[in-house]
């Protein structure tokens, strides 16, 4: 990384951090997903039950070969060959899980995670369920403004996991949200995490890395 951007990184890093801790979120930063995966390996031990959300970032990352190599139960939702009911079954056990796992949608300046789900099977552990969660996102998910954060969702997150998923919604062929009432319509559920009651539940790792959508 260029050393002027380097330096105006860290400034607005230190200003993240400040605006999480003030809503009782932690946040921190890694150079490389090298770092990451050092970091990780000291927390996937003991046996600890680990869910996670479905997110193209872990992906990349390594991390969910990293949970099925490692000592954790892990509820492994992507599994091959799992039957739907089983697939909902791991779902449920999320609440119960010592460490969720997931990545965001996007995250702002001033200390909150912005996410939309369909079902909603990774948001709503996001929220209550396990004792710890775990966020990890690429630089490329922070953003000013509410507005910014959620302008990116609709017209970025949501047409390309779309894509991803072959469903088939409006997005997907006009590459933007129309709002749609598709049967396939994968954005239900809009969450938006700010303050918290419970300190330090939520940990938001950032990777210097552009990660995801």
């Amino acid at each position: 990384m260029e050393k002027n951007i380097k330096k105006l990184l860290e400034i607005k890093e230190k200003e993240m951090i400040k605006s999480f801790q003030k809503n009782n979120m932690t946040l921190m930063f890694v150079e490389n997903r090298n770092e990451l995966i050092s970091y990780l390996k000291n927390i996937f031990i003991n046996q600890k039950t680990v869910a996670l959300g479905g997110s193209v970032t872990l992906n990349q990352l390594g991390v969910i070969d990293l949970l099925r190599n490692s000592d954790v139960k892990f509820i492994d939702r992507y599994e091959e060959n799992i039957t739907k009911e089983e697939l909902k079954e791991r779902f449920r056990a999320a609440f119960s899980a010592d460490l969720f796992l997931t990545s965001t949608n996007a995250l702002t300046i001033d200390g909150c995670l912005y996410n939309i789900d369909g079902t909603g099977n990774r948001v709503a552990p996001m929220i209550y369920g396990p004792d710890e969660v775990i966020v990890i996102a690429g630089l490329n998910k922070i953003f000013e403004s509410e507005e910014e954060a959620i302008s990116h969702i609709r017209h970025v997150s949501a047409p390309a996991n779309a894509i991803r998923l072959n469903k088939n919604t409006p997005c997907a062929i006009a590459g933007k949200c129309s709002d749609c009432l598709s049967h396939d319509r994968i954005c239900s559920s809009y969450v938006k995490l700010s303050h918290q009651s419970q300190i330090n539940r939520i940990k938001i790792i950032i990777v210097e890395e552009n990660l995801g959508y």
